[in-house]
């Protein structure tokens, strides 16, 4: 029998767990971990987190049958002074993904980033970026979804998925 899981919205107190899913997104090889402080502090990636639901920030968390969070999607307007792994663009919102590791392929991502798509395309936006690694598996997941290459750098490729 497949894992049972629900998703609700994100709320304001939901900034931590969100911290913690940088941290699984940043630490998705195997063998390859960083310390949640090393992750969570660098400005690369406490930009994602950092003074959670600030307006225009939106985001979605799956939680199991003990209501135990195991992941989130969400996704934040970040400036062009201060852009994100991702960044294509003033008003295009960049999305941040991370599934708990046990919890990964059994669909909870999917689910995670139909929501984030729904609630942004009904948001008015016209398209959503992200920023994966190469060879992380995650892509395939993304392409499916119809997100699409725009920018290639080194080791990792900016993807937009069209709303609208």
């Amino acid at each position: 029998m497949p894992p049972v899981f629900q998703v609700r919205p994100a709320i304001q107190s939901d900034g931590a767990f969100l911290g913690d899913m940088v941290v699984e997104a940043a630490n998705w090889r195997r063998g390859g971990a960083r310390p949640r402080h090393e992750v969570i502090t660098s400005p690369d990636h406490s930009r994602y987190v950092s003074g959670w639901m600030r307006p225009g920030d939106a985001g979605f968390i799956a939680v199991d049958e003990n209501g135990q969070a195991v992941g989130a999607a969400w996704y934040r307007m970040l400036p062009r002074s201060d852009p994100g792994f991702g960044y294509v663009g003033t008003g295009v919102p960049e999305l941040i993904i991370g599934v708990r590791p046990i919890w990964r392929a059994h669909g909870v991502g999917r689910m995670l980033l139909q929501r984030l798509c729904e609630h942004a395309r009904a948001q008015g936006y016209a398209r959503l970026s992200l920023s994966v690694e190469r060879d992380n598996f995650a892509t395939t997941l993304y392409r499916s979804e119809g997100f699409a290459v725009t920018q290639s750098g080194i080791g990792r490729d900016t993807m937009v998925k069209r709303l609208r």
